[in-house]
């Protein structure tokens, strides 16, 4: 029996340490900060699963992982408590205009390529399929017809905890803060309360805040704290059939329930780490409310009911994920930078980090190692919301 330390409850940590218990007997301490996860990105996540990506590692693991959440009620069922995660696939939605129906096209051939139900609408299929689009400044649609939606993200992260906790892991609220280390073994998790954690292997899972557990450890993670705002809106229109829905613009809206939740990417690129109550509702006001009416006509009688935000963990080398062994380590491995897709990649990512610490291979995340830092060869993800 091995025992590895978790730095990081999120759903990415919480995942890790599920299957480290459940599938390979390991002793799991999972260390996280704030208990409550009220910053955490696992809790204020848009909650979204897509295949619509320009790399197929990212293909593969939002493959493994609707495949997960299909069956989650089965996988993470404790005695007789089945979690459920309300998962839907109405689709993802890209447009294009003519500039960018290229690109668009591009996307299209590698995603065919790796088998994704996806198919390009032209402007008069597309007003056809869903009346209420606006579609004369549009020259192309991508539509992915299946494997593709949103689901309860906290629901599946608290699912894992439990899920994990029943095979054994234990979470202990406490702050790492350094580590102890021998040669290429880190031997111990050193915590602000002056607590030490020892154990076989580490794993830094802090989301947004990796950069200074590497740092710790002499391994630069480029992943910083990118703010997103959410506007959840109340309209009497209808949108039937809608899927999630991404504008030339850079915004994007979908429903819940009666509901439409819509965003987009901050007016200044000085949104790292600001604090999460901080909306910029000037962004709704003379942005994102001008471009949904444009887009859906129907939507200029619409109210903003609330809005929260949350941190993209965004990966600033390549807008990928780093997920494998630490560069200079035996023993010490990161998943952390997924750069807005996280949560939805978690389920793969948590099963072949379990396989890879517990000596295994996991081919699934080999394009995704940390040491792809060191060697300056970026994975550059070009379809990064």
């Amino acid at each position: 029996m091995f025992e590895v330390t978790i730095v990081g409850g999120g759903v990415m940590g919480a995942a890790t340490a599920c299957f480290l218990a459940r599938d390979h007997g390991a002793t799991v301490t999972v260390v996280e900060r704030e208990p409550s996860y009220a910053r955490a990105s696992s809790s204020l996540s848009l909650s979204s699963i897509r295949q619509q990506f320009s790399q197929p590692v990212n293909i593969a693991l939002s493959r493994w992982s609707l495949g997960f959440l299909r069956r989650v009620a089965d996988e993470l069922a404790v005695a007789d408590e089945r979690p459920a995660i309300g998962l839907v696939e109405p689709g993802y939605l890209y447009l294009a205009t003519e500039a960018g129906a290229p690109t668009l096209r591009e996307l299209h051939a590698c995603q065919r390529a790796e088998g994704v139900d996806v198919v390009l609408l032209a402007p008069a299929e597309l007003a056809a399929r869903f009346p209420w689009l606006a579609v004369d400044d549009l020259a192309l649609g991508s539509l992915g017809l299946s494997g593709e939606g949103w689901f309860d993200g906290p629901a599946l992260h608290r699912a894992f905890r439990r899920k994990a906790q029943a095979c054994g892991a234990r979470f202990v609220t406490a702050e790492a803060t350094g580590f102890d280390t021998a040669g290429e073994r880190v031997t111990a998790v050193r915590c602000a309360d002056g607590s030490r954690i020892e154990g076989d292997a580490v794993v830094i899972t802090a989301g947004a805040w990796s950069a200074p557990l590497g740092r710790a450890l002499g391994v630069e993670l480029p992943v910083h704290a990118k703010k997103r705002d959410v506007f959840v809106l109340e309209t009497p229109a209808a949108l039937p059939g809608c899927p999630l829905v991404i504008d030339p613009s850079g915004f994007w809206f979908r429903t819940e329930g009666a509901l439409i939740l819509a965003g987009g990417p901050p007016r200044s690129e000085d949104a790292d780490e600001l604090p999460l109550d901080a909306i910029d509702h000037g962004l709704f006001d003379a942005l994102l409310w001008p471009t949904l009416a444009a887009r859906v006509p129907a939507l200029e009688a619409l109210r903003l009911r609330s809005a929260w935000a949350g941190y993209y963990e965004m990966n600033a080398f390549d807008h990928n994920g780093l997920a494998g062994r630490l560069p200079g380590y035996a023993n010490a491995f990161t998943a952390c930078g997924f750069s807005g897709h996280g949560m939805q990649q978690a389920p793969a990512v948590g099963w072949a980090m379990a396989r890879l610490i517990a000596g295994q291979d996991a081919p699934l995340i080999d394009a995704l190692a940390p040491q792809r830092l060191r060697d300056g060869k970026p994975l550059l993800e070009a379809n990064v919301i």
